[in-house]
């Protein structure tokens, strides 16, 4: 049975030549950077031309590029370091419903310690609104924190305005760009962002390398200490291997990202007309046209999106759910439902999210059994009458 992977917002495969380009710095080249003999100063020279690679790729510059272990890792950075460096001068932070659990909970975290926390809420499309966000500010608003784009229904958030309000706010502004760094293009000038932050595999580099954009000026505190590495923003000896991965797979997207961007968007779109056109009681998630070009998410009335991925996977086709389960309990998509589905809807919500290596005839098959799959289980169903 041919297997088929529509779960690329989870995770990508690592691209062939990114790995390629790994390889010998786990056995060839394998000094610590911060040494200074001829190993360590070929990883560094290696890593530094990463950094600049991933600057240049948001026309930023390279010491604007701190390297992290992960998207998650990146977010708490940002958000507790820049909390931390300004010393509860300024203790409110505005942020969305729909954000990372990495960004919500770093605000959680925040209230904690005596920070309040703006929760913006979201309309159907799952867009913000830009007058809740002029409203919640306050003279001691110190960050706004809006995704790029949200990772479960793709809606693409009208981040150029956001910026520009935190400009003319003189209020920092923090883009989890996790779901678009290197699937559309990223200008940190245009879109006025003072810190961004990015993840090797949902590109198609490897897991546990990420990185954090901070706009010249801008003071954040580290969070982890020990060391003086990344500008002593960041301490721990650099993953050099996955680094140089990471600069490999941004400098492939920065070819194939706007044939990418074609060729996603015209099977996204197939995708979901055959939905519209051939199953009832489906409705899509996030704005139509305003979504990342890989994303898919649909809510299928009267059953459980699990039974939907059980059947999927029976057939060898990979997708997701917005559910989580705790305790034994299936929890609903906290994003569908900010966007007003209810939660039997919610529930039935399924994300499927495309990627550099699938092909039509793969989208073709995983629609053709989707339709059936639905149909089946609706015969099944408890929750129709």
């Amino acid at each position: 049975m041919k297997k088929i992977y529509l779960d690329n917002a989870a995770t990508t495969r690592t691209d062939p030549e990114a790995l390629k380009a790994m390889i010998q710095y786990f056995s060839g080249i394998y000094g610590n950077p911060s040494s200074i003999h001829s190993f360590g100063q070929e990883a560094k020279n290696a890593m530094e031309h990463s950094r600049f690679i991933a600057a240049d790729f948001i026309n930023a510059s390279p010491e604007e590029i701190i390297f992290t272990g992960s998207g998650t890792e990146s977010d708490n950075l940002a958000i507790k370091g820049v909390a931390y460096a300004n010393g509860f001068r300024k203790t409110h932070i505005i942020t969305s419903a729909i954000e990372h659990h990495a960004v919500l909970e770093s605000c959680h975290n925040l209230e904690q310690s005596g920070f309040k926390i703006s929760y913006i809420p979201v309309d159907s499309y799952g867009f913000v609104k830009l007058d809740d966000i002029k409203k919640a500010i306050s003279k001691n608003t110190l960050l706004i924190s809006i995704m790029h784009a949200n990772n479960e229904i793709g809606t693409i958030q009208p981040v150029e305005e956001i910026g520009k309000i935190a400009r003319e706010n003189d209020i920092y502004y923090h883009m989890d760009a996790v779901q678009t760094f290197g699937h559309i293009n990223i200008d940190v000038d245009k879109i006025g962002v003072d810190l961004l932050s990015a993840s090797a595999h949902k590109l198609y580099g490897p897991k546990g390398v990420g990185l954090l954009y901070k706009r010249k000026g801008v003071k954040i505190s580290p969070i982890i200490t020990g060391g003086s590495q990344e500008y002593k923003l960041r301490a721990s000896t650099e993953n050099v291997p996955g680094i140089v991965g990471f600069g490999k797979a941004i400098e492939l997207s920065k070819i194939l990202i706007e044939n990418e961007i074609a060729v996603q968007t015209r099977l996204r779109d197939k995708f979901i007309k055959g939905v519209n056109e051939n199953i009832k009681n489906a409705f899509l998630n996030g704005h139509p046209a305003r979504r990342l070009p890989n994303n898919i998410n649909f809510s299928f009335d009267f059953i459980e999106g699990e039974g939907i991925l059980m059947g999927l996977d029976m057939e060898g086709i990979a997708a997701s759910t917005g559910s989580a389960c705790s305790s034994g309990i299936m929890e609903p998509s906290y994003v569908i439902k900010a966007i007003g589905r209810n939660s039997v809807l919610a529930r039935g919500s399924v994300r499927f999210s495309l990627g550099r290596f699938n092909t039509e005839d793969e989208i073709d098959f995983a629609l053709k059994t989707l339709i059936k799959l639905v149909k089946r289980l609706r015969k099944i169903s408890p929750l129709i009458k």
